[in-house]
């Protein structure tokens, strides 16, 4: 399994949560079908998961069906709505998912080096005027999906903890 395929399957079998489908059928539907998010263009993602889906196929014995969703808001509806069984969320798009989604449960948490945490960074050009949390004031910041946790949530926070908020600053 190659190192992109492992860290899926480790995220997957970390953080997934069953949907509302799966429980219905009594928690043991005959297919799964996995949600991934879109980091890369989707045939590429089903590309490199194709070990992780033979690996799930083999050792759950059931078909797997690899979905590639188009954000984490994609990700949630297909949830509710019953489209997929198992979606990797992380801490912020778990909240959603669960508000929208009542009934979906997560059965495991991710673990990396040893550790169920992980961390968020702000990247910023080493060579640039920013070189302290409070030099990003009047400064345009991108953030990931609004239901990130490490992109979105946490820069968010931290940023605000030290004086700055999103818009505003």
């Amino acid at each position: 399994m190659n190192r992109r395929a492992f860290l899926l399957a480790s995220m997957l079998t970390a953080v997934p949560l069953l949907g509302t489908r799966a429980l219905a059928e009594g928690g043991d539907p005959a297919r799964l079908r996995v949600a991934l998010l879109p980091d890369e263009n989707a045939s590429t993602i089903i590309q490199n998961a194709q070990p992780l889906k033979a690996y799930l196929e083999s050792t759950l014995k059931k078909d797997i069906e690899l979905v590639v969703t188009t954000d984490y808001s994609s990700m949630i509806e297909a949830m509710r709505f019953g489209r997929i069984e198992v979606a990797y969320f992380g801490p912020l798009s778990y909240v959603l998912a669960k508000q929208r989604a009542p009934s979906i449960e997560p059965f495991a948490v991710g673990v990396a080096q040893g550790s169920p945490t992980y961390k968020s960074v702000i990247v910023v050009q080493a060579d640039g005027p920013v070189k302290a949390i409070a030099d990003i004031r009047g400064k345009m910041v991108g953030f990931g999906d609004n239901a990130s946790t490490s992109s979105h949530l946490i820069p968010r926070a931290l940023l605000a903890r030290n004086g700055l908020i999103g818009e505003r600053d």
